[in-house]
């Protein structure tokens, strides 16, 4: 019994360790990041600008996508809600150069991440490269380390850009 009871210790020790280690190494890292991701696609820039930009049918080709609902602004903005494998977040779309920029940005203040996206269309080729910059911070020090060490700032920019080349039937990889 003596035997267990130092091993349940040892490991209640070794996990509390563990987490002040993660705690410690995210609160020395920069808060805020850029992170950049561009594929090439067999599309006009038309035909891709115009996937992106329809917000509501994004889960029909998003793999990390369960809901969008938009929510028209009185001041002109347009606000949408995705609703995904990873919780509800508000976005804004700041900005909008049809078949050449899209800049969305976060809303939300609670979830431990924050920043915005640009999406620039540009014309490469009989295709379209599509570049997305991500301009993030990351508050949660936790969070922080595991998207430095553990999946990465451009994971989700990548599985997006992997869905859009899925949804047009390429097999197209970020770069």
């Amino acid at each position: 019994m003596k035997v267990l009871i130092i091993i349940a210790v040892s490991l209640v020790a070794l996990l509390i360790i563990a987490v002040a280690v993660v705690v410690l190494i995210g609160s020395t890292l920069p808060k805020d990041h850029v992170a950049s991701r561009s594929i090439r696609l067999q599309k006009t820039r038309a035909e891709v600008y115009g996937v992106v930009r329809d917000f509501s049918s994004a889960p029909s080709w998003r793999t990390d996508l369960k809901q969008v609902e938009l929510m028209p602004q009185s001041n002109g903005r347009l606000h949408f809600r995705e609703d995904g494998k990873n919780g509800t977040v508000n976005y804004e779309l700041v900005e909008d150069l049809p078949e050449q920029r899209l800049v969305t940005r976060i809303l939300d203040t609670d979830l431990g991440y924050s920043g915005n996206w640009t999406y620039e269309f540009a014309a490469e080729g009989a295709g379209t490269r599509v570049k997305i910059t991500e301009n993030g911070e990351v508050s949660n020090v936790i969070f922080r380390f595991l998207s430095k060490y553990a999946f990465g700032h451009t994971a989700t920019i990548d599985t997006y850009l992997t869905s859009l080349a899925k949804h047009f039937g390429e097999n197209a990889q970020p770069e």
